[in-house]
């Protein structure tokens, strides 16, 4: 078997552990008796100040024609908060409808955990977060006195939507404006992903973020769709929890929580809560799914504040180059890489310094591959 991946490591230490999951991945082929062909983007800070633009005219089309994406991260201080952010991530996860974001969560032997976390043998979840609607559409704008209609527009694989948004303040002043969507069919496939996943990983319940006691229209809508998709799956029992809540209790004891179904925006907040109880994003791995190209990435951004410093932990991103060998149907390679993670950490020498040790960012890769070599 030959897979094509698409390498885009992007921005910050993107640059730095995104070649650690690569090599880590290319020893997996080895092993396994399958061929990996790389091709590199450039796509980032550094090509949007050197060209001006985004992503060049054809890159979707590039992209797409590779059997996977992996992704370092994005973002940099020196670039305003938007362009980055909506015209590469957003429309990669629009333009190839990654509906499924998954961001599975584990503790691993020798990661130290914040209290009261310490007593807990066990933390392994997965948030399954919707990842194409919501607050994060892209729709908004901005009133003043000049402004009093907006024209909105999105495009999604399931639908075209258009609105337009009329308004005025009296007393005049600036106000802007978000627009979230939610639509049955972008819920339903989410929820059906989410009970399948409950079932394969042999769970009795699954719990629902939502806040449908403040954003009745809004959220009771989620509620109501997820509850008729759940009727299918009359094995499992569905809890909703309001999200401030379910914020509460998973610090508090996380061993009743297995899959936690969200809407986009608050799986984006409680993946990164369940991650700090595992002992940080260093080791939070993530894959945006789609029934087309679908992406993989370390949760945890650009962090320009390490970057060139060696100090980045490569973890996540190897653990996310599993998934994406999970996704190829490589589930032994992903499994061996987990392993070698997990083996790598349990020795407790040269642990990456995010978890108290020494390790360098390639020297943490070298050690996860060389795990690899012995198994």
């Amino acid at each position: 078997m030959k897979y094509e991946i698409a390498y885009l490591p992007g921005d910050g230490v993107g640059l730095e552990v995104l070649p650690q999951a690569r090599k880590v991945l290319n020893r997996v082929a080895q092993i396994q008796g399958f061929d990996l062909k790389w091709r590199d983007f450039p796509f980032g800070a550094n090509y949007y100040f050197a060209k001006g633009e985004v992503l060049p005219p054809g890159a979707l089309d590039d992209l797409g024609a590779a059997d996977i994406l992996l992704l370092g991260a994005v973002g940099d201080p020196k670039v305003p908060p938007g362009p980055l952010e909506q015209e590469l991530l957003l429309v990669l996860r629009f333009h190839f409808d990654q509906y499924l974001n998954l961001r599975p969560v584990q503790n691993y032997p020798n990661v130290p955990l914040p209290r009261p976390l310490a007593a807990q043998e066990k933390l392994d979840l997965v948030v399954v977060r919707e990842n194409t609607e919501d607050f994060y559409m892209g729709l908004g704008g901005s009133f003043d006195s000049k402004t009093t209609s907006q024209k909105l527009a999105a495009k999604r694989k399931l639908y075209d939507f258009t609105a337009e948004i009329t308004g005025s303040f009296s007393p005049t002043t600036a106000g802007a404006f978000s627009l979230g969507l939610l639509t049955e069919p972008g819920i339903r496939r989410v929820a059906k992903k989410a009970f399948e996943l409950a079932r394969t990983r042999g769970e009795s319940q699954v719990q629902v973020a939502t806040k449908a006691n403040a954003l009745p229209q809004f959220y009771g809508f989620w509620d109501q769709i997820v509850k008729s998709e759940a009727t299918a799956y009359p094995d499992l029992k569905v809890v909703f929890l309001n999200v401030d809540n379910l914020c509460y209790q998973l610090p508090r004891d996380p061993s009743p929580f297995g899959v936690i179904l969200c809407p986009n925006l608050f799986g984006d907040i409680v993946s990164d809560l369940a991650a700090a109880l595992a002992g940080g994003l260093g080791l939070a791995a993530s894959g945006n799914i789609g029934d087309g190209l679908s992406m993989f990435e370390p949760v945890h951004g650009s962090a320009p504040d390490i970057a060139g410093t060696g100090k980045a932990n490569p973890l996540a991103a190897i653990l996310s180059g599993a998934m994406a060998l999970d996704r190829l149907g490589q589930t032994v390679g992903g499994q061996l890489v987990k392993d070698a993670v997990r083996s790598y950490l349990a020795k407790g020498h040269s642990l990456p310094i995010e978890l108290g040790g020494q390790a360098l960012t390639e020297t943490v890769g070298d050690l996860v591959v060389a795990e690899l070599k012995s198994a």
